[in-house]
């Protein structure tokens, strides 16, 4: 035993002596690389997240379009609309136990082509559903494809990218993701839901056809013993100008260490310290309400008479896009902490104003009794016509989104990529994913229930709550990464030991 507590020790000096010599070998090394194709790397990869967006984007405007369709085996009450907004978050739960086994055992790139299949097989479902139950399998499988990709492509972009254009790269994920979102809202404007359906199918065969010829990562090819391989990797994703073998020594150096993970080894702290930081970080993603509201956001905004709630989403779901890509241009120069601490507290005051409004909103208590709030719809509690801070709605949500989007949005699976050492990668980041998701599932099926319980106004003071939170246990728990390789950051919580 005391063997194996000094072995993280003497890796620690290793890596200080390496660190001492690094940064001109590394600058020069960096200055020489060429990143075009590490960029086409990239987007086959966040296609994946494109999809994953079109299968979270997809309820909000499906829902109401089957609320009001003419075959009666398909129109969905106000428990099945709940069941097939949130029936996805089980497939992904799913997907993330799965994406942790196949993501150590068949790697990167063939995880990714893999998730491609339940992607479109689930919307083929959907197309083609002749009642409710095929609704609900096309979701499912949605899911499943849903959950993989959200563990297998934050670490294969971490992978495959350089510590320079890290930040930004993995903040891409997410990025594809708002995009895909808002793409869903968009076509849903004009699209019924079976064609909408159709439309979302499109980016998952693409990044089938596009990932076929994209390398596996180098360190999973090194872990696995494949030196050549790992070599013509880095010679693709680098250009033929830099010293390849130069950074397969660095990073052989690190994987030739790594052993099978056993569950002994969750007591070290540099296993268990940054494994409860990725765990905290998606349950603490999840309460913030964030999945719920983008779930639900036309039913949001009906439900607060904004009178066009279609055009209210499209223009949450833009304001989504623009700060999630400018998060991922100032990431690698701000640093995750700032933006994680800013991100959490306008998320919270919003939240708070969002509340406000359905509390001047929303009849006073001599006006309605606790039958009332036991009906389904808030729309006999708000009224038929639309509030005159109606408008006060659309921004206060906006800003939510906007506080989302700069932080809680792209860093925790930024972070969740970075932190893990390579042989627990698969495992630690499959519990992460399934922690995100079985809260998302939690928030996302009881947030009308939430509704009632608790007002709506009461809700959102809860997410007001849980983000302040979440800025409280960024401060005292969250590690900067900005600008350091993978292997400094395992060096970090080994140094912590």
């Amino acid at each position: 035993m005391a063997s194996e507590e000094s072995r993280p020790l003497l890796g620690t000096n290793v890596e200080a002596e390496l660190h001492a010599e690094r940064p001109s070998q590394l600058e020069v090394y960096l200055s020489k690389v060429q990143n075009q194709n590490l960029y086409l790397a990239t987007f086959a990869a966040v296609l994946g997240p494109l999809s994953f967006g079109f299968v979270l984007g997809y309820s909000s405007p499906a829902i109401p379009s089957l609320r009001r369709g003419n075959v009666p085996e398909l129109r969905l009450k106000d428990s099945q609309a709940s069941w097939f907004g949130s029936v996805v978050t089980l497939g992904a739960a799913a997907g993330g136990i799965l994406g942790g086994y196949l993501v150590d055992k068949c790697g990167r790139k063939l995880s990714l082509m893999l998730c491609a299949i339940p992607y479109v097989f689930g919307f083929a479902t959907i197309i083609s559903a002749q009642n409710v139950w095929m609704l609900y399998v096309g979701r499912l499988l949605n899911g499943l494809a849903s959950g993989v990709t959200s563990l297998v492509v934050p670490v294969y972009i971490s992978e495959v990218a350089h510590s320079k254009v890290r930040g930004m790269l993995g903040s891409c994920v997410q990025l594809m993701v708002v995009i895909g979102i808002l793409g869903a809202y968009v076509a849903g404007m004009g699209l019924e839901w079976r064609w909408l359906a159709v439309w979302c199918s499109i980016p998952p065969c693409f990044m089938l056809g596009l990932m076929a010829f994209m390398p596996e990562t180098p360190r999973f090819l090194l872990s696995r013993h494949q030196r050549p391989e790992a070599i013509a990797a880095l010679q693709f994703l680098r250009g033929p100008l830099v010293d390849h073998e130069w950074e397969c020594r660095e990073t052989e150096a690190h994987t030739e260490e790594q052993q099978e993970l056993k569950i002994a080894e969750f007591k070290n702290p540099s296993i268990y310290k940054p494994f409860l930081i990725g765990v905290a970080m998606m349950f603490f993603q999840q309460v913030s309400g964030i999945n719920a509201i983008m779930f639900y956001a036309e039913t949001i905004f009906e439900e607060a008479k904004f009178k066009n709630s279609s055009a209210a989403s499209v223009i949450v779901g833009s304001i989504q896009v623009f700060f999630t890509a400018l998060a991922a241009l100032i990431i690698d120069r701000t640093g995750r902490k700032i933006l994680l601490v800013i991100s959490g507290l306008i998320m919270a005051a919003s939240a708070a104003v969002f509340g406000i409004y359905f509390k001047i909103a929303l009849p006073t208590p001599n006006n309605f009794t606790h039958v009332n709030l036991a009906i389904p719809s808030l729309s006999v509690m708000v009224g038929t016509e639309q509030h005159p801070l109606a408008w006060l709605a659309v921004l206060s949500l906006g800003l939510f989104i906007m506080g989302f989007a700069l932080g809680w949005g792209p860093i925790p699976w930024l972070v969740m990529s970075e932190i893990f050492p390579l042989r627990a990668r698969g495992v630690a980041s499959g519990a992460c994913v399934l922690t995100n998701w079985f809260m998302a599932f939690l928030v996302t099926k009881e947030f009308h229930d939430l509704m009632v319980l608790l007002t709506p106004y009461g809700t959102f003071w809860l997410f007001s709550v849980t983000c302040l939170l979440n800025v409280v246990f960024t401060v005292f728990c969250v590690p900067e990464t900005r600008g350091k390789s993978l292997e400094e950051i395992e060096a970090h919580f080994q140094r912590t030991h």
